[in-house]
């Protein structure tokens, strides 16, 4: 009884095996693309396919029957497989054809892809530091938005001082020199730092003496021309201890000019005046472009200014801890130099703003 239901069972099972494999391979001929491709052999061979409906029905069949049930069922699933990698195979042949069928000059060398690099500005600044910090400098930092006290009194700078007009500011809160002041003096305003000094002065209030420091960061004035931007970059620099002299500032500056600028670079002393050094001098290196003979870039004399230094004030000593901080007790330097200037001097840049308006195809000739 049970053999004489099981035959019918297991011979329509293979023949709808058979009859699934010839439609998978009409379905899969008739596809014209990987998409179509993909969703035909899933109406077959996925999950919920029709050959995998199959398969769920042999444990239905009696032991001896489910062999050659499955053997067909399988025999078709591989089928189906088989011609689907065909088929794919061509497909993708037949598109890299049609790709392809425009002239190639395999002659022609390979497009690299683009990559970046560093700004001429970062790489001065780097190589600043490197220079200083090889001479046993460490490197402090200091907020951008300072108080008028650290920007400018505790510089020997006092409201109405005639070297504001040199660094206009802006001004963060209402305060203006000549205003109504509060009673607090570090309340007076607040400002984006015209210099880097303001960290100098921070430092040694936190800091005794011996201080061997430089303090590269933005700062910010109210200028715009060829040579001046209202954001731009500076390094400055402080040593404070015992016996220290304007010989010591003179080697310095004369050591970082040779490193920065190539050996064989000389530098000379103006005076000059700060109101927070003194004695004062600007600092004047050989021309980079001439070499010292004279040309458009120095303007024929040879020598290109860079920096401003000094021997520290007393008065900027004062505003200290009078016992680590006594003028007869120890003695300081200062310098200050612009890194975007110097980085135009390096590489040849004549105009400030390029190096602030992103345009690449002058970026990338650095």
């Amino acid at each position: 009884m049970s053999t004489a239901t099981a035959t019918p069972v297991d011979t329509d099972l293979t023949s709808k095996a058979q009859d699934l494999a010839a439609e998978a391979r009409a379905a899969l001929e008739a596809a014209d693309s990987e998409a179509s491709l993909a969703r035909a052999k899933a109406d077959y061979l996925g999950k919920q396919g029709s050959i995998a409906a199959l398969l769920k029905l042999i444990p239905t069949l009696a032991p001896e029957q489910r062999r050659t049930a499955g053997r067909a069922i399988n025999e078709a699933k591989v089928s189906v497989e088989s011609l689907f990698a065909e088929r794919l195979a061509a497909l993708k042949d037949a598109a890299l054809g049609s790709a392809s069928a425009a002239p190639v000059d395999v002659t022609l060398p390979g497009r690299l892809p683009w990559t970046g690099h560093l700004h001429p500005i970062t790489r001065a600044w780097r190589e600043i530091t490197d220079i200083f910090t090889a001479m046993g400098y460490t490197i402090e930092e200091g907020p951008q938005v300072e108080t008028d006290w650290h920007c400018f009194e505790a510089l020997n700078i006092p409201k109405g001082h005639p070297a504001r007009e040199m660094q206009d500011t802006f001004y963060v809160s209402d305060f203006r020199p000549g205003a109504e002041t509060a009673a607090n003096a570090e309340e007076d305003g607040v400002v984006l730092r015209t210099h880097t000094s303001p960290v100098q002065v921070r430092t040694m209030l936190r800091s005794k003496p011996p201080i061997r420091m430089i303090c590269p960061g933005t700062v910010y004035r109210r200028d715009n021309d060829l040579t001046h931007t209202p954001m731009f970059h500076q390094v400055e620099g402080l040593v404070v201890d015992e016996g220290i002299t304007l010989a010591d500032l003179k080697g310095t500056l004369a050591e970082f000019a040779r490193a920065f600028f190539g050996p064989g670079t000389k530098i000379r002393f103006r005076p000059s005046y700060f109101p927070f050094t003194e004695p004062s001098a600007e600092v004047d290196v050989t021309c980079a472009a001439c070499k010292g003979k004279g040309c458009r870039v120095c303007k024929g004399t040879g020598w290109l200014e860079v920096l401003g230094s000094g021997m520290v004030d007393p008065l900027v000593f004062g505003h200290q801890d009078e016992g680590d901080y006594a003028p007869d007790s120890v003695q300081g330097f200062a310098f200050g130099m612009g890194i975007d200037r110097l980085a135009m001097l390096k590489y040849g840049i004549d105009d400030l703003r390029l190096l602030f308006e992103n345009d690449v195809r002058m970026l990338e000739q650095f």
